[in-house]
């Protein structure tokens, strides 16, 4: 028996937006409403899942901390494995960084140097796309231990932040965009 197509589901319904926070002028885009709602959780992994079919992902690399949670979930449906990038001596064994600009200053992800296999294909995943710093930090570290980065796949995307170019020749997909 074919299952039938499942009803579209909202996600950006489950999406709560909070003025002001972290800082005064900023409209965070909050995503525990949608992780709270079992039905919006499962929909966004199906999504993520769907988006990495075919593109033969060894591995998933998720950013610290919101990208380990559906990362994770990700990496298991598409039957890979999952590497975390973290901030700086959060990390037990060897490291390689790649930095990236904030507004004032810069700053650095790391990842185990050998959480990437020369040739593997990789899947970057992040809930947020903003300004696409990270998301281009992900990249390089993934492309430095000599993986082939296969697709950079986020929750949410911030489009007037112009993060995309950032990730410019690199297959982007998104959730919601803003």
């Amino acid at each position: 028996m074919t299952p039938s197509p499942r009803e579209p589901f909202d996600l950006s319904s489950k999406i709560r937006s909070i003025q002001d926070f972290p800082k005064e002028g900023i409209l965070f885009r909050d995503i525990m409403p949608m992780l709270q709602d079992p039905v919006a959780l499962r929909e966004a992994v199906d999504r993520l899942v769907e988006y990495g079919t075919g593109k033969h992902v060894d591995v998933v690399l998720g950013a610290e901390a919101r990208g380990f949670i559906l990362g994770a979930a990700v990496a298991y449906g598409l039957g890979a494995g999952f590497a975390c990038a973290r901030k700086p001596g959060k990390l037990p064994y060897t490291t390689v960084h790649a930095e990236y600009a904030l507004e004032y200053g810069t700053d650095r992800l790391e990842i185990h140097e050998d959480a990437i296999a020369p040739g593997q294909n990789v899947l970057i995943h992040d809930d947020l796309l903003a300004t696409g710093g990270t998301a281009r930090a992900k990249v390089e570290l993934a492309e430095k231990l000599g993986g082939k980065v296969v697709g950079v796949a986020f929750i949410i995307e911030l489009a007037a932040l112009d993060g995309r170019s950032k990730l410019d020749g690199y297959d982007v997909f998104s959730l919601i965009t803003y």
